[in-house]
């Protein structure tokens, strides 16, 4: 049975990762014909970050959570998709949208919802909402938050254990508290995996701009840029701009990447560098998505903060190539240690 912990809202600093649209023109993907749920039917609605279904990376997984709940539970589903340059008020337009649809739970994907969600959900008290990567104080709010720092604490490992010289590279999207859970991880694992190695940190951009999650080519120059300095292994937690740097990486022979949020290497768009993707860190955001929409089915919907740590196989590591095989024997070993309590992964730098 899954273990979920609970922490307080104070526990986590969230911020937004990237702009959604406007409610207005949004591109929306609504596979139930009516939006009464006078039938009895299982109805989810979902607001997606930027990129949407088929981003191959962090929407992708929301959406394996609601195919599951189509197959598993006989859901319904309709899906809104966010883009560039939305206010406050879209946000929460698109999240009442899909509540006064009948549609329950409501499912906000990123945590640029987490205001939105702590509007909206007090106006739908009988309306379950999940907020994915954040924190709601709201009663009726299931927060789904990861420990992105065990999963990049065993990327770290890998990192160490494969790299050459021990200089080894992290790129992150915007110097956000969620983004430096990654890095933090990330580094400790190279470090007390191989003392004699560094680390270098880059973020693509700071403060309130968010291009770094979008920007393919930032992350290309990046990741050249650290190539350039003898760097063989880079680890990029940026969304969009990730593909630059692991196209950049797979440029240089003997150089690793590892990628982010779905397993990289099966990504069609990068398949063509998948020889060079070491591993990716994989949030198993289908796993809360559709633990919240099974909840609410058996009429005790989850709420709180619901934590899906690597204990649970909330973050993991992908094994597609089969380039873990000769060091998996230490990663199952510091996977036991974390899990056990020996590591204290750190959550900031």
């Amino acid at each position: 049975m899954r273990r979920v912990s609970k922490i307080t809202a104070a526990c986590i600093t969230t911020a937004a990762l990237a702009f959604t649209a406007t409610a207005c023109g949004e591109s929306s993907t609504d596979s139930a014909s009516s939006s009464s749920s006078s039938d009895g039917k299982l109805k989810i609605g979902a607001a997606y970050d930027v990129g949407g279904r088929g981003d191959n990376s962090f929407n992708d997984s929301a959406a394996r959570g609601l195919d599951k709940a189509k197959a598993d539970l006989g859901a319904e589903v309709k899906e809104l998709t966010a883009k560039h340059g939305e206010t406050p008020a879209d946000r929460e337009s698109r999240l009442a949208s899909l509540a006064e649809g009948g549609y329950n739970p409501v499912v906000a994907v990123g945590f640029a919802y987490k205001d939105a969600v702590d509007k909206i959900a007090p106006k739908f008290p009988k309306t379950t909402f999940g907020l994915v990567d954040s924190v709601s104080e709201q009663k009726n709010v299931d927060s789904i938050v990861f420990t992105e720092e065990q999963g990049s604490y065993l990327a770290g490992v890998a990192a160490a254990l494969k790299s050459k010289d021990g200089k080894i590279g992290f790129i992150g999207g915007v110097d956000l508290p969620l983004i430096k859970k990654f890095a933090a991880g990330f580094q400790q694992g190279v470090t007390e995996t191989n003392p004699k190695a560094s680390v270098q940190i880059q973020y693509l951009t700071t403060g309130t701009d968010l291009s770094g999650f979008g920007s393919p080519d930032k992350g290309k120059q990046a990741a050249q840029g650290m190539l350039d300095k003898g760097i063989d292994v880079v680890y990029t937690a940026a969304g969009g701009s990730g593909a630059g740097a692991i196209e950049a990486v797979a440029a240089k022979k003997g150089s690793w990447a590892i990628g982010v949020d779905s397993d990289q290497a099966k990504d069609p768009a990068l398949s063509k560098y998948a020889g060079s993707i070491l591993t990716s860190v994989v949030k198993n955001v289908d796993t809360g998505v559709f633990e919240l929409a099974k909840s609410v089915k058996d009429g005790s919907p989850k709420t709180g903060v619901n934590t899906y740590s690597l204990a649970e196989d909330g973050v993991s590591l992908t094994t597609t190539g089969d380039h873990l095989k000769d060091i998996q024997a230490k990663l199952d070993e510091a996977k036991k240690k974390i899990v056990d309590g020996q590591i204290k992964v750190k959550s900031t730098i």
